[in-house]
C-alpha cells in the first residue's frame, strides 16, 4: 500500500528532475480562444500603460461566448431554412431575427452579409392592403 502512495507522489512532483510540461493559459482557463495572443494585442495596442493577468483571459471569455451565441443563432437560422452552410448572409438574417444580438450588431456591417428585406406597410401595393383588411373585417 505505500508504494501506491509512493508513486503517486512522485507523478505529482516533478523532483527537480526534466522541464514541468507547459499549459497554456486558455487551457487553464478553460478557453478556445487563445489568451496569449489577446494578451500580446492588447499590449501591442497601448490601450493601457499596464494590463492585469485576469484582463486577457476575462476579454477571451466575453470574445468565446459572443462567437459561440453568435454561431448558435446562425445555426438555428440555417436550420429553419432547410440550408445546410452558415453564410455571412444566415448570420446577418439570424442577427437581426435576435433582439440582444440586433442591439449589440447595431451599427456593424457584415461582408457579404447582404441587406435584410424591410417592406414598410404604406409602400405596398393599395391592393393588397385593401384584400388585408376585407379579410380581418370578415372573419369578425
Amino acid at each position: 500500500m505505500s508504494s501506491n502512495t509512493a508513486a503517486s507522489t512522485k507523478t505529482n512532483t516533478n523532483n527537480g528532475r526534466g522541464k514541468k510540461s507547459k499549459v497554456s493559459r486558455s487551457a487553464k482557463a478553460g478557453l478556445e480562444f487563445p489568451v496569449g495572443r489577446i494578451c500580446r494585442l492588447l499590449k501591442a495596442g497601448r490601450y493601457a500603460s499596464r494590463i492585469g493577468a485576469g484582463a486577457p483571459a476575462y476579454l477571451a471569455a466575453v470574445l468565446e461566448y459572443l462567437a459561440a451565441e453568435v454561431l448558435e443563432v446562425a445555426g438555428n437560422e440555417v436550420k429553419e431554412t432547410n440550408k445546410t452552410r452558415i453564410t455571412p448572409k444566415t448570420i446577418t438574417a439570424a442577427v437581426t431575427k435576435d433582439e440582444e444580438l440586433n442591439k449589440l450588431f447595431k451599427g456593424v456591417t457584415i461582408a457579404g452579409g447582404g441587406v435584410m428585406p424591410n417592406r414598410h406597410r404604406n409602400l405596398l401595393p393599395e391592393s393588397s392592403a385593401k384584400k388585408e383588411k376585407e379579410i380581418g373585417s370578415g372573419s369578425q
